[in-house]
């Protein structure tokens, strides 16, 4: 009796190893199927590009495709909640991006998922900083111009963004309590939108992408001021930064990086972030995003997770202070 209770110990013991084993075996071969990433934007804007281009050479560094799936809506929240709720097995990932995982809980927004709690950081992805740009009124060549005219006129001048909430939104009424201003906000659908309307005088001050804005304004139909970025832009350089203008404050824009569903086994997370990082040093993404105002920017899983925290708190206390409301 003895033996044969001996014998079923170590039978179950050897079951647990083989369970074991296999689970490593699991991971240490992995990947071994196409990878999706999930991008909860439309295809052509920022998150799609970086999207494709960092797939490209991450499938590389892997060794298995890295397949782009859009899933646009709710300014990242439809993706951000698919992703948490899928298998944390590595082969689900998400490219999100300031609005649905910093910025709807500095608002208060009901969501579906839990940044904190239902998604594992890998990698922050990328810096996008913001260009101050003005219709083109003859009056407003500078920043002092533009403070000076809206000063004289309080309450008349108006800035776009991309929708109540968003990167620039909040941005812009950073911008307005750092110089003590009354401009007015009116947000649009999406960037060409609001654009067309700064074009046509509609609205006077937008924050954008210099990358995306450039285009608009060598063809004369806005000026820009300044841009948000601690250093000049390689695609404007005589155009001065914030902080150089006095203004440290109103430096940053926006920013992405990759999650994953919360449960992920840390040696694919970590697999996962030096793939990413690895693609991020690359020449043809250096080259491709450079050439769109986009800089490559990447971090320890841990040091991601933190920068979300502080970003949340950082917009929070600025929407907390402008009294930006859900349905204002």
């Amino acid at each position: 009796m003895k033996r044969r209770g001996i014998f079923r110990r170590l039978l179950g013991f050897g079951i647990v190893l083989i369970s074991v084993s296999g689970a490593v075996a699991a991971q240490t071969d992995y990947p071994n199927r196409p990878i999706r990433l999930i991008a909860g934007y439309p295809p052509g804007g920022n998150i799609d590009i970086i999207s494709r281009v960092m797939a490209e050479e991450m499938a590389k560094d892997l060794g298995q495709p890295v397949v782009v799936e859009n899933r646009p809506g709710a300014s990242g929240q439809i993706a951000a909640t698919g992703v948490a709720r899928a298998n944390p097995d590595g082969y689900t990932i998400f490219l999100g991006a300031s609005p649905e995982l910093a910025i709807a809980k500095s608002l208060g927004r009901p969501l579906e998922y839990d940044v904190q709690k239902d998604l594992q950081p890998i990698t922050l992805a990328s810096l996008i900083s913001f260009a101050l740009v003005v219709s083109p009124d003859p009056e407003v060549a500078s920043l002092n111009d533009l403070i000076a005219v809206a000063k004289a006129k309080p309450g008349t001048l108006n800035y776009a963004s991309f929708g109540l909430g968003s990167s620039n939104h909040l941005f812009g009424e950073l911008f307005k309590g750092t110089l003590g201003i009354d401009i007015q906000h009116v947000p649009y659908k999406g960037s060409s939108a609001a654009l067309t309307e700064l074009a046509a005088g509609r609205v006077q001050i937008m924050f954008e992408n210099i990358g995306v804005v450039l285009p608009l304004v060598q063809a004369g139909k806005m000026k820009v001021l300044a841009v948000t970025s601690k250093e000049r832009s390689p695609l404007a350089p005589d155009v001065p930064t914030m902080a150089e203008l006095g203004y440290p404050e109103l430096t940053g824009g926006t920013w992405t990086g990759f999650a994953a569903p919360k449960g992920i086994p840390a040696d694919i997370t970590q697999k996962l972030n030096q793939a990413i990082q690895a693609a991020a040093k690359s020449e043809n993404v250096q080259a491709q995003l450079g050439k769109k105002g986009i800089t490559p920017t990447t971090s320890s899983p841990d040091d991601f997770a933190t920068f979300i925290v502080e970003e949340t708190k950082r917009w929070k206390e600025v929407a907390d202070k402008a009294n930006v409301k859900l349905d204002s």
